[in-house]
């Protein structure tokens, strides 16, 4: 997601628009096998980061994706496919769900059986919230952990995981304790903590500190730049890139690594650029 509140709330406006069920997967081999067998660790792209192409041409933008080489995406809204469009289009290109960013609405009261549902059948097992607002009230994060252990709980028989997605404003200090820390300090370790890297600093927390405190819980991570201009891809920027695939290769329980890149002129060569840079790093 994005570097700045006023973008963040531009994704928020957009994910509300494009719609209010969703999902995301990523269980592919478990996190220590990757270990053990030296597999690598798999690597998605966040449609987002692609959102006008997918817009004018989703099966034509997700076809060229695969082309790339990544072997997952994350969708951020379905364009006005059903979920058994979907799961053919990933189907015919060869690849999987690696997550939905699927709307706070969408896993509450009665609307969740239909969001696991429709996750069900393209294939997703992670369903991300990307975006709960910015709130001053300590008593509001300690419901909202409360609300997603109960979630956690619930979609477990399913095969599923829930988790939340980082945005700069959840590094901010409530009486002295982030509202990240509030939240994911709270919840059990079935909540995915899904980091976004770039977000994260732009919180002003560094993200190998938030990965090594909480181990275990990356099990999907957003893997974006910071700190390079907005044509950086990820080593071109400030991001200590070494240590955050240490720890995800290690203690992070990590599943998937989703690059997401936002601001480029040219989004489809951003992507590729990202791609290119995590296979000089032997990520892919």
């Amino acid at each position: 997601m994005n570097r700045a509140l006023s973008s963040a709330l531009t994704r928020r406006e957009f994910l509300g628009a494009v719609g209010a069920l969703s999902v995301g997967l990523g269980l592919g081999a478990a996190p220590a096998a990757h270990a053990a067998s030296g597999e690598k660790i798999p690597v998605g792209l966040q449609l987002y980061s692609v959102r006008d192409q997918c817009k004018n041409d989703l099966p034509g933008t997700v076809a060229a994706v695969a082309k790339i080489g990544y072997r997952g995406v994350e969708f951020a809204g379905y364009h006005g496919r059903s979920a058994k469009e979907l799961r053919k289009l990933l189907d015919d290109n060869g690849l999987v769900a690696c997550g939905t960013h699927t709307p706070y609405e969408s896993v509450l009261g009665d609307k969740l059986k239909a969001t696991v549902e429709f996750n069900q059948t393209i294939g997703n097992k992670f369903l991300i919230v990307p975006w709960m607002n910015e709130t001053q009230s300590k008593q509001v994060w300690l419901d909202r952990a409360k609300l997603f252990n109960e979630l956690a709980d619930q979609v477990k028989a399913d095969g599923m995981w829930v988790g939340y997605h980082a945005h700069a404003h959840d590094f901010k200090p409530i009486d002295g304790v982030s509202a990240w820390d509030l939240f994911f300090g709270n919840t059990k370790a079935d909540v995915v903590m899904q980091l976004d890297t770039s977000n994260c600093c732009d919180g002003g927390a560094d993200p190998v500190a938030i990965l090594k405190k909480y181990p275990g819980r990356a099990r999907s991570i957003h893997i974006k730049a910071h700190g390079g201009g907005p044509e950086a891809v990820i080593g071109e920027d400030k991001v200590n890139w070494a240590e955050v695939f240490a720890f995800c290769e290690s203690k992070g329980n990590t599943q998937w690594y989703v690059v997401e890149h936002e601001s480029g002129k040219d989004p489809m060569d951003a992507v590729r650029r990202c791609y290119g840079a995590l296979k000089k790093m032997g990520k892919v």
